[in-house]
């Protein structure tokens, strides 16, 4: 039992009357209603979506640049100092020790010591009308570097692939936000019924070290992710009807299922449950045109020349025509993903004067191909094609455990890479940012990867700072509310 209360807790009580409570509250209630009033201003904003027609067309916040995107992400990092961002100084002191003033307080995965300084592998040379830098490793892309926009001057604050490709993929280096391609979604809806309005493309043989996070829908409703295709085969697995099915008992089967769900739907309220019954009626679909968007070999045979494609087999190659078929019926986001470009030098495989080699012979004619396939369709003009890795690499050569490497190859690199956009809007042959003379840090005009996201929003239309979700009690956003400050990179722009 508790003792009697001393005069000090009898005078604390005796002055807790009604008036003193509300008085000193009022700062905590003040603050109540002023979150509830920009939650109830942010949900006026969200214009009222049907469950039953998640993905319906939605209004952007103005007129878009861009209404379908392509984003190329290639899964360990592409060294730009092997590709677009040339560093003539850096050759110049090829095989020097770095600098100490360069290291210091910087923090690497796998450098230790003193590294060498590394100079570009492969030569440059400038090229198209617009002069930008392009390595030998790209000649096909070469041939249409003047539709391309770059952005030397990228930073990241991850330094390990997975936060790495979390953070460039949907704002947050944490497992559980939505994807970028899930709030364009979210945003936009979609134009085909039939297919899925976000769809995914891997290849290299492997997924992305953070997994199918970075295609989820996070804390949107699970509609919104990302659906991962196949380029051989059925393009979803169990798409078609198991032996001794008919599509006429199949469609039997989803009415019943659909009647069962709707009357759980109108007894619980849960606006997930009509949502189940939408993506039964968009797998059934499906069976019929997803089937016909995924066939690539009935593109002629120029179109498989000019891709470098093998129907029937998994490849870069095949994702990229399957991209511009996607597009091309209504598509509203295409990721692609291609695994194997982490260019430590481990192994042979990981070599910049090996393995890189082969990656870059993979990745230059199908890419080449897709952005003058797009232009000669009249879809690029709408249709913004994004190409980077997660971060970059380090101008010094790695030397895992302080000691020079059999093969040659450089250590992650979060403080300046290379991406380039395409089409959708953005401003062709034009080079934004740049790097130190060693490549190693953004010097002029740096992008954060927020700034980045808010770019890509606003090509589609939207202020990153209201397209937004309630959850947790804030109005999330794929610019990300703990890091303020994003800003739109308008010089990129037509």
């Amino acid at each position: 039992m508790m003792g009697p209360l001393s005069s000090v807790e009898r005078t604390w009580l005796r002055h807790q009357t009604r008036r003193c409570f509300l008085r000193g509250s009022l700062l905590g209630l003040g603050g109540m209603w002023l979150a509830m009033e920009e939650a109830r201003r942010a949900a006026a904003e969200r214009p009222a979506r049907d469950p039953a027609h998640p993905w319906a067309v939605q209004p952007p916040h103005f007129k878009p640049r861009a209404t379908r995107v392509i984003y190329i992400h290639l899964a360990g990092a592409p060294s730009q100092l092997e590709l677009f961002d040339y560093k003539p100084v850096l050759q110049k002191y090829n095989g020097k020790d770095c600098p100490a003033q360069l290291l210091k307080g910087k923090q690497f995965a796998f450098i230790q010591g003193i590294p060498q300084l590394l100079g570009p592998v492969y030569p440059f040379k400038k090229a198209g009308a617009s002069g930008q830098w392009i390595s030998d490793r790209l000649p096909h892309l070469e041939k249409v570097i003047d539709e391309i926009c770059f952005i030397k001057s990228l930073w990241t604050d991850q330094f390990n692939h997975g936060p790495a490709q979390l953070l460039i993929q949907t704002g947050s280096q944490n497992v559980g936000w939505p994807a970028i391609g899930a709030w364009a979604l979210y945003g936009l809806g979609t134009e085909n019924d039939s297919l899925p309005g976000f769809i995914v493309l891997t290849s290299g043989g492997k997924n992305p070290d953070a997994g199918k996070s970075v295609w989820g829908a996070g804390f949107l409703p699970s509609v919104y992710q990302g659906v991962q295709c196949r380029s051989q085969g059925d393009p979803v697995l169990f798409l078609s009807n198991p032996k001794g099915v008919s599509p006429e008992l199949r469609r039997k089967t989803l009415d019943a299922l659909a009647k069962i769900n709707e009357e759980t739907a109108t007894e619980i309220g849960d606006p997930e449950t009509r949502t189940r019954i939408a993506q039964y009626e968009m797998a059934f679909r499906m069976q019929v045109k997803a089937s016909e968007a995924f066939d690539i070999a009935r593109e002629p045979q120029k179109v498989h020349e000019a891709y470098g494609t093998q129907p029937g087999r998994e490849s870069f190659a095949n994702n990229c025509l399957l991209a511009r078929r996607l597009v091309e019926r209504g598509v509203r986001f295409v990721q692609l993903y291609d695994w194997g470009w982490d260019s430590h030098g481990a192994s042979a495989s990981e070599a910049l004067n090996a393995g890189f080699k082969n990656k870059c012979r993979q990745m230059d004619r199908p890419m080449a191909a897709l952005l003058s396939d797009l232009k000669d369709r009249g879809l690029l003009e709408d249709t913004l094609v994004i190409w980077g890795g997660e971060f970059g690499r380090t101008p010094m050569q790695e030397n895992r455990r302080g000691m020079k490497m059999k093969f040659i190859g450089r250590d992650h690199n979060p403080h300046a890479f290379t991406v380039w956009m395409a089409g959708g809007g953005v401003r062709a042959g034009y080079t934004h940012g740049e790097t130190d003379e060693l490549g190693f840090q953004a010097l002029i005009d740096p992008v954060s990867i927020p700034d980045f996201h808010a770019t890509i929003l606003a090509l589609l239309g939207f202020d990153h700072l209201r397209l937004t979700y309630p959850f947790q009690g804030v109005n999330q956003r794929l610019t990300n509310v703990t890091k303020p400050g994003s800003q739109v990179v308008t010089a990129v722009m037509a």
